[in-house]
């Protein structure tokens, strides 16, 4: 309330952002030159050199360019975002800032794309993998729908594979997890994914599954048979297993039926709050106000007329 309260009054909201896109003082988002000048009325910039486009905004070069909806509500919406364990839907953003549940929508899609880490360094130490399925159990589907989607198959059938990878004692200290929708749970596909995300000669934790023999000697593997232990000391998933509950509780519970094309992006959101779940609240805020710029999505691209391949 401290938070929604202060960026609603007077320049908070545009001042905050100024300070934490340009430090050293504004400079036009095209060509980077600092020979601007602001124009009051408006809330925006000129820039004495660009010959086209001179005019800019805050918003521009980022997320929530070409958004009518004002900055108060933005920072609203990423405050709420990024410090609700569980999520938050677009309804109730709607409904607590005053805006269509379509808006809000489009709004949340963006600021989980802030959210999202965007590195190519892998994993290494002590790394947990392992995978779970994300969809709708069959008992709680009409019979067309069951008969349609999973047939007379069982368990994971018509389910999207989610696998995921948890470092241990990370930078801070704590574990760090990373996951990733996957097309299957072949021995090709999870063998591929553990290469791209984890370091040569790591020890890799994982259940029995059978796709993760052979992963030795490129890795120091180590695994445990669910039917017959969980942890056999070190050996164990039982951090991610916990990523996954608070995720699942979150789809299930918040969210209740996610597209598989953006499933992508609320595993973004996920992980972005575990990673950061030992900071505050306005730690979170400010690591995810920090990766607004350089991203857009549209709405074309959120709903399937623009084809977007996940990052």
């Amino acid at each position: 309330m401290e938070a929604i309260t202060y960026f609603s009054q007077g320049d908070n909201a545009l001042n905050y952002l100024v300070g934490m896109r340009w430090p050293n003082g504004v400079c036009c988002p095209r060509c980077q030159c600092s020979e601007v000048r602001f124009i009051t009325s408006r809330k925006i910039w000129e820039c004495r050199k660009c010959e086209t486009k001179k005019q800019f905004s805050v918003k521009v070069g980022t997320i929530m360019e070409d958004s009518l909806i004002p900055l108060p509500k933005w920072l609203a919406a990423f405050w709420l975002l990024a410090n609700a364990k569980n999520g938050v839907s677009s309804y109730e953003i709607g409904r607590s800032l005053g805006v269509t549940q379509k808006s809000a929508w489009f709004m949340l899609q963006r600021i989980r794309l802030a959210m999202q880490a965007g590195t190519f360094l892998k994993f290494k130490g002590q790394v947990e993998v392992d995978e779970t399925f994300i969809g709708g159990l069959a008992r709680h589907m009409h019979k067309e729908e069951r008969d349609r989607k999973i047939g007379k198959g069982t368990g994971s059938v018509g389910k999207q594979v989610v696998m995921g990878f948890l470092e241990r004692h990370g930078k801070d200290g704590h574990s760090v997890v990373r996951p990733v929708h996957v097309g299957s749970q072949t021995r090709a596909t999870l063998h591929g994914k553990v290469r791209e995300h984890v370091e040569t000669d790591s020890e890799v934790f994982t259940d029995a599954l059978s796709a993760y023999s052979q992963l030795s000697p490129e890795f120091r593997h180590g695994f445990v048979d669910h039917a017959e232990r969980y942890v056999d000391g070190q050996i164990h998933t039982n951090g991610l297993e916990n990523f996954w509950a608070l995720l699942k509780r979150g789809i299930k519970g918040t969210y209740v039926s996610v597209e598989p094309f953006h499933l992508f992006r609320y595993l973004d959101e996920q992980a972005f709050r575990f990673n950061n779940r030992k900071g505050t609240d306005e730690d979170r805020f400010v690591e995810a106000m920090q990766g607004i710029t350089g991203k857009r999505v549209t709405y074309e691209k959120l709903t399937g007329k623009q084809e977007e391949a996940p990052a």
